[in-house]
């Protein structure tokens, strides 16, 4: 897996806190894997396709 967040699907721009964040919908259990870092690489990644809806159309 990557860490690459700017290429990752759940990499959003909040415009309250006009910033990159990322909204991966993680629940407790996850959340503390996430914070504890015990990996080099974001299990949560997804690489993101600008094209995919495009392409089903």
């Amino acid at each position: 897996m990557s860490a690459n967040c700017e290429e990752c699907v759940y990499y959003d721009y909040d415009e309250e806190l006009a910033a990159y964040v990322c909204e991966a919908d993680l629940d407790e259990d996850e959340m503390e894997r996430f914070l504890r870092g015990g990996t080099r690489d974001c299990p949560f990644y997804r690489p993101g396709d600008d094209y995919r809806t495009a392409r089903r159309q």
